[in-house]
């Protein structure tokens, strides 16, 4: 079946709902059960590992199993679980893998948060980590440790946008022991299939492209059949349930995330190639593009991109920057992206970087290209470039 198809399809059971299209949203924390014999049947499925079985809220309601199911599906992987948040995805899927004494390789490129979980929270429990060159594909062998029990990758990263080679990474990971963690947020389902390229465990923030409104947080961890039990029952010991409000909405974005999806990397590039052109403009980091270090890779393992993409400016004044930012009428200030607004958010990853320099001196600023016209987001630009440098101009004046 052809995955535009298992958007639709996917995690749906009208016949279990009265004929309704959608899958209910059950919010309950008790589950009662008719008989002491049903009670144990399903205590047993339940640890049998067998989907969509509950006897507690907290183990999840047919509103969670269908996301899950879907999820699971379309990424190719044994199971999902989903989590209140993005982080909380991250940072369960960490947990359920490691202990005191084990040593992780995380990505120079990874979402910050998921750094300070280490640094804050595991490595208080004896958990070391190691960053590395987003770019070393086969060369992180020189890196593992007989004690490596984690790889994190994240391709591309989601402000640096380095693309990394995985199935290469995968293979050198899975020749000591080591499991290969990879936040997919960026790829989603459609656009990368982790598990082709030897992932062991996906992450993905469904807060962005899942949910796609902007309207709801959520996380969700898929994995394969290995590190299923070990995700399920950190998951659970752990206490991370998703509301079934939250989870509904990403139910319901998920339907429309194919056509979604092709708009925001039709004007996506669209308006990434545009800037190329700007000359206040010093580089455009969009994995889509000829020019980007990473295109080849992106080319061979992604089947499509998202709308999210950086630029870097050419030296100005902050106060320049934050008037160009200030002059944009479509561009909303704030972090997330995956909705279907455009939003742009200054950043500067050099304080950030262990492994590698960030080898730029102009402002950062990542872009999330919405569902607008691209014509009218590029007169936008246009208009707030063009306010940019009248107040560079007015300052070196003044």
């Amino acid at each position: 079946m052809k995955e535009h198809t298992q958007l639709v399809t996917a995690g749906r059971h009208p016949e279990r709902y009265a004929g309704m299209v959608n899958t209910p949203v059950f919010r309950g924390s008790t589950i009662l059960h008719g008989s002491m014999a049903e009670l144990k049947d399903k205590i047993k499925r339940r640890a049998a590992n067998e989907p969509g079985v509950s006897t507690y809220g907290r183990y999840g309601t047919p509103t969670h199993h269908a996301l899950q199911e879907a999820i699971a599906e379309l990424e190719g992987g044994f199971r999902s679980q989903v989590y209140p948040s993005g982080l909380a995805a991250c940072a369960t899927a960490l947990t359920s893998l490691l202990s005191a004494g084990d040593h992780v390789l995380l990505t120079d490129s990874a979402y910050t948060p998921t750094r300070d979980f280490l640094t804050r929270v595991l490595g208080r429990y004896g958990v070391e980590f190691t960053i590395y060159d987003p770019a070393v594909g086969a060369g992180i062998e020189a890196s593992i440790q007989p004690n490596t029990r984690v790889v994190y990758v994240e391709s591309p990263g989601s402000e640096t946008f380095e693309v990394q080679d995985i199935p290469a990474i995968a293979a050198a990971a899975h020749r000591h022991g080591a499991k290969v963690l990879m936040d997919n947020t960026w790829g989603t389902p459609l656009f990368f299939k982790p598990f082709e390229h030897g992932v062991d465990v996906s992450i993905q923030a469904a807060t962005k492209y899942i949910v796609g409104h902007s309207d709801a947080m959520l996380g969700i961890v898929t994995c394969t059949e290995e590190m299923w039990p070990l995700i399920k029952r950190t998951t659970q010991d752990m206490g991370q349930t998703a509301g079934p409000d939250d989870t509904y909405l990403a139910l319901r974005g998920l339907r429309t995330m194919n056509v979604r999806l092709q708009q925001h990397w039709k004007s996506a590039v669209e308006i990434a190639t545009w800037l190329e052109s700007r000359p206040e403009v010093e580089k455009v980091l969009h994995p889509a593009l000829p020019s980007h270090p990473g295109h080849e890779l992106w080319k061979r393992d992604f089947l499509g991109a998202c709308g999210l993409f950086a630029i870097v400016l050419k030296p100005a004044p902050a106060a320049a920057v934050e008037a160009f930012i200030d002059s944009l009428q479509l561009f909303g200030i704030g972090f997330s992206w995956g909705g279907y607004e455009s939003l742009i958010i200054p950043f500067d990853p050099s304080g950030d970087r262990s492994a590698t320099q960030w080898p730029y001196t102009g402002q950062a600023l990542r872009l999330h290209i919405g569902l607008e016209d691209p014509a009218d987001l590029v007169a936008d630009l246009e208009q707030g470039l063009t306010v940019l440098e009248r107040t560079q101009a007015q300052l070196l004046v003044a």
